[in-house]
């Protein structure tokens, strides 16, 4: 013999279902909120690893310095200001002129969200030269050259 639900019963569920959602719908109206929703599990802020940075800076430098697509597109908006307020002076390779050869060092990277590493230039004539290049960590931001100091 099939089950069913007897329609006396059908109708008290019916009932008692849509006077839950109407005690709902009012309490949201009125400003009353119900249980707090479950926090979604927000996945930790992504950085960039060190060899990350370093890829990055030696397709940057290249042999011979940035491009002028580079220049643009992958350094901070304060750093490009800083660079056309130098006249005579690149400021993202410390010198005058192009060299003949850039070398990126090890990559440190800190809590700070900051990465940096030593790039050497070397040129035709002269010492070798110094700067220090830094770069932004987080992850969710495209990877950028936010600093340039030169080293003595």
């Amino acid at each position: 013999m099939p089950t069913h639900t007897p329609p006396s019963t059908y109708r008290s569920r019916t009932a008692g279902v849509t006077a839950g959602c109407a005690l709902a719908l009012a309490l949201s109206a009125a400003g009353v909120a119900g249980p707090a929703p479950v926090a979604e599990a927000r996945p930790k802020a992504k950085h960039y690893t060190a060899a990350q940075v370093h890829s990055f800076l030696v397709k940057f430098y290249g042999q011979h310095g940035p491009s002028a697509s580079d220049r643009i597109h992958k350094v901070d908006a304060e750093l490009r200001k800083r660079a056309a307020a130098a006249k005579g002076q690149d400021v993202l390779l410390c010198a005058r002129g192009v060299p003949r050869h850039i070398v990126v060092g090890k990559v440190t990277t800190e809590p700070s969200d900051m990465g940096w590493a030593t790039v050497t230039t070397r040129w035709k004539s002269g010492p070798d030269k110094h700067l220090t290049a830094y770069v932004g960590l987080k992850g969710s931001l495209p990877m950028k050259l936010y600093d340039v100091t030169c080293d003595g």
